[in-house]
């Protein structure tokens, strides 16, 4: 049987032949530019900015004046020289840049935050791996001018308290220009920067600096919210801001005892769920988170950190919500958050990436059908037909 199949192969002509070689190509370049590329436009083109609330009575120039469109992710975790193998880090890095570059050129958002953990190695990387890494990151997450890219830094960039040092925060805030207490204010919204690493609250230098210039903010932002026949000394000499809420950006989030009141399909999984939060490793403590939201009262905090998905209400009034991990190595469904943000008002909406099992599930139905279409072409497989009349004929014999 083995036999003649294999003589009927040679018998092809070769015309034919590389007909169907040429077919096969196509196939297979089709299922993996499908796969690799125009799936994130599929995907990401479903999404859509949210609707602050009046904005719909606003006309179209005064609208895209007045909304400031953020896009907000976390946790990028690029992989280095020393856990990162190449096959990994080729495979996260592809998928994470035509992600974002398919997301800025299809959304146009203001501005991109990236809420920490940029870099896996960077609390322990040597000078020439972290330039590389550097080098690496600019190349996967450039912007156009049109976009501003402001980065907050994480425990894995610069190392949790213990392994921070002013040489890790200093090479980190020169390539980012981060520094914890900044001030970032677009469209009249007030974005407050928090370098949560320096919140442990031990007075150590860089913590006791960090949380100096958090102070100062407070009351620059309070004295600017007071009105102005409001009299106070303590006001008269500051600098004022616009008069609205700050939104906090930081990387660890707010004081929870666990993922346990969490849901959604990004949610922690049930089994992490009910496990309890080591303060001042997965969250702030709980003496810190009381600080900001005594500093700041802020209307929005956004932070990352925990990989997963969540949402909770502070002091009963305050949400803060926990951006997953924009890597699939860290999760089978990654996403960012679309923001519409006025000096007054917010909306978010949640974008989800290609799922890495759908992915993987066409790449295996693609090579069943590419089997069966070269067995089928070269007559190795048996048809159902001639199978049965085989049966047949053999069953009259007897």
């Amino acid at each position: 049987m083995l036999r003649s199949s294999w003589t009927t192969v040679k018998s092809l002509p070769l015309k034919k032949r590389l007909c169907f070689l040429l077919k096969l190509v196509c196939f297979v370049s089709s299922v993996l530019m499908f796969c690799e590329f125009f799936i994130y436009y599929v995907v990401i083109f479903q999404c859509h900015w949210p609707e602050v609330k009046g904005e719909a009575h606003l006309a179209e120039k005064e609208t895209s004046a007045s909304v400031l469109k953020a896009m907000i992710l976390a946790d990028t975790h690029l992989l280095g020289e020393i856990k990162g193998h190449w096959l990994d880090k080729l495979r996260r890095e592809w998928q994470m840049e035509r992600s974002f570059q398919t997301a800025l050129w299809l959304l146009q958002p203001d501005i991109v935050f990236i809420l920490g953990d940029v870099f896996d190695e960077g609390k322990w990387s040597s000078p020439q791996a972290w330039a590389d890494d550097v080098r690496r990151f600019r190349r996967m997450f450039q912007y156009p001018v049109s976009t501003e890219l402001v980065v907050v830094v994480g425990n894995h960039d610069i190392g949790f308290h213990y392994e921070m040092t002013p040489y890790k925060v200093k090479r980190f805030e020169k390539v980012f220009n981060f520094t914890s207490g900044k001030l970032i204010t677009r469209k009249g919204v007030n974005f407050v920067l928090v370098n949560s690493v320096a919140m442990e609250g031990d007075g150590c230098a860089l913590c006791h600096a960090s949380e100096a210039k958090l102070l100062a903010l407070s009351h620059q932002l309070n004295c600017s919210q007071q009105k102005p026949n409001h009299s106070n000394r303590r006001c008269s000499d500051v600098e004022k801001l616009p008069a609205s809420e700050p939104i906090l950006l930081q990387h660890y989030p707010l004081y929870r005892r666990s993922d346990a009141e969490c849901s959604g399909e990004d949610a922690a999984p049930p089994e992490e769920k009910n496990i309890p939060f080591k303060e001042k490793y997965d969250v702030l403590s709980q003496e810190a988170s009381q600080k900001l939201l005594w500093w700041f009262h802020p209307r929005l905090i956004l932070s990352g950190h925990t990989h997963s998905a969540c949402q909770v209400l502070h002091a009963g009034q305050i949400p803060e919500i926990s951006v997953p991990s924009f890597s699939w190595r860290n999760r089978n469904n990654p996403s960012f958050i679309m923001g519409s943000i006025t000096p007054a008002d917010f909306s978010l909406q949640k974008c989800f990436l290609p799922y890495e099992s759908r992915v993987f599930t066409i790449y295996c139905a693609a090579g069943a059908l590419l089997v069966f279409l070269i067995l089928a072409h070269f007559q190795l497989l048996t048809p159902p037909f001639y199978f049965a009349q085989h049966l047949i004929s053999k069953h009259k014999a007897v």
